[in-house]
Parts: structure tokens; sequence; C-alpha cells
């Protein structure tokens, strides 16, 4: 790791220097150069790494509460202030790090919500296709996150064994994180890191068999691969250019925002027939075998 070459090391070198050399993951590198240009940079950028002290990191935690800000995003930031202290100790540029010892708000557990067996009966017959329906079975049976069920392709399964084997996950990432400028990234290993064998209840597999048969998928392709453009084009709206809709009203903060942008629904509280279509275009934008 490179440091300022005047010897005035501190934690703003950190978001030209110690995050491009760090070994992360891309949707990672997009949360940490949030955080960092957020709530680090701005508090801790000034001073001198040497200067930082437990009590510098006690006062920007109590800053960050009365703030309001989420005990959760206060815990986020205090760990990669941490790993941004603990490389500079590794290398000399500090002789402590000021985040051991300091202690951040309570993050509370919350209990997760199941749905009653009558509440899924509702969903199920909501859903439009079979596809769909396959999907939901196959989720509800196999306990897999999103990034995993979507990623499953027809080799993933072992018929005769009855095991499904879980050994990639898509992420979605902002364009300017991707290795390729694209939206969907895949990864060659699930979330924890680790493949996971599980076994599918021999009704779950003739289904899943019906189905790969049927659609003669072969072991490479996506088990719920969303319909081409062509297929989904009679429900596409064709959506006017957010340069030629004008401004929202100016906001609480006086600050105005593009119609038909993220920024004008979110920031502008804007409920005008573009904002909220441009957000319901993006939330339903699917990942694509290539994305990856």
């Amino acid at each position: 790791m490179i440091y300022a070459a005047d010897g005035r090391h501190s934690v703003t070198t950190s978001k030209d220097v110690w995050l491009p050399n760090h070994v992360i993951e891309a949707s990672t590198r997009e949360s940490y150069t949030y955080s960092l240009k957020r709530h680090l940079l701005p508090w801790f950028g000034p001073i001198r790494m040497v200067d930082v002290s437990p009590a510098n990191v006690r006062e920007w935690v109590a800053y960050l509460n009365d703030s309001g800000v989420s005990p959760a995003t206060i815990r986020h930031n205090k760990v990669l202030l941490s790993a941004v202290f603990a490389t500079a100790l590794n290398d000399q540029v500090t002789f402590l790090n000021p985040c051991r010892g300091v202690k951040t708000p309570t993050v509370p557990v919350k209990p997760r919500r199941i749905i009653t067996p009558e509440q899924f009966d509702v969903v199920y017959r909501g859903l439009s296709d079979d596809v769909l329906r396959l999907m939901v079975e196959t989720a509800i049976e196999s306990g897999l996150r999103w990034g995993e069920l979507t990623e499953l392709r027809g080799g993933d399964l072992d018929r005769p064994t009855r095991i499904l084997t879980v050994s990639r996950a898509v992420v979605e990432v902002n364009p300017k994180y991707h290795p390729t400028g694209g939206r969907f990234l895949v990864n060659e290993y699930p979330k924890d890191k680790e493949f996971r064998r599980l076994k599918l209840s021999r009704q779950m597999v003739d289904k899943l068999t019906t189905y790969i048969t049927a659609r003669r998928l072969k072991p490479h392709d996506l088990l719920f691969a969303m319909p081409d453009d062509e297929e989904r084009a009679p429900n596409l709206r064709l959506l006017k250019n957010p340069d030629e809709l004008g401004f929202t009203m100016p906001n609480s903060h006086g600050r105005q925002y593009r119609h038909g942008s993220l920024s004008g629904y979110s920031a502008g509280k804007c409920r005008c027939e573009h904002c909220p279509r441009r957000v319901r275009r993006l939330s339903r934008r699917p990942a694509r075998q290539g994305d990856g």
C-alpha cells in the first residue's frame, strides 16, 4: 500500500489508495465508496491518521447517532474505518487502531416474519404464469437467497440423487463498479463463499425435471431466465428522455431535479406521470445471462 508522498497520511488517502487496492467484491466496493464519501471523509478527511484517537472516533459515533443515522449504518461505517486503520497499522503508518474498543449503538435483531400457508396461497394464485409459480416453489423448499435462486442452472440439479448444488449468485451493481460496465455481475460462489448442497423432495425434483425437459435446457442454461425483449415488447412503454421533461418543483431545501429520474422521485418527492414510471421501469428490469 502506498501513502501520500508528503508524509501526511490521512483517511482521505484511503479513497484513492486503500480502496482501489483492497480485494473486495464489486458490490462491496460500491458500498465502501459511498460510505467513505458520505460519512468518513467529511469528519476524518483533514486529520492525519496518527492524530486520530479513540476519543475522536467516539465523538464521530455520537455525531452520527445524534444526526439520525441508523445503528446498523453506524456499525457498518465503523467497520470500514477500522479496516482502513488496520491496514495503516500493518504498514506502520500509525501505531494504533483508534476504532478498537469504541462501541456503537446496539443494532436490534428483528424477528423474521414467516408468512402463513393462507398468505402464501394468495401470492401463489396471483402469479401470472407457471414458471413464476415453479420458481416460488423452488425458493420455498430450498430457502435460497434471491441472487442464488435466479442463478440456478440446469446442471446444478443432480436428478438421480435429488441434490441441488448452490455455487453462484448474481448481484446488481452500479455500472461504474462493474468490470465491463454492465448492471448484473455473477459471483462464482454464493454469498457465504462456500458451495452448498441440499436435497430436494421427489415431488420438487419431478417438477423441475419436467420443466427442464420441456424447455430443453442445457446444463449451463438458467432455470428461471427472464423472457427476451421481443416476448415482453407488448408490455413495454417508451419513456421520454428526462432531459426533455424539465425540472420538478423545489423541495424543502430549494433543490430541483429532472422529471423522469430517480432523483426526481426520491429527493424531489415528485409524483408526476414520469417520475414513478421511471422507478417502476428500473425496478422491473430483468437480469440476463450475458450481464455477468
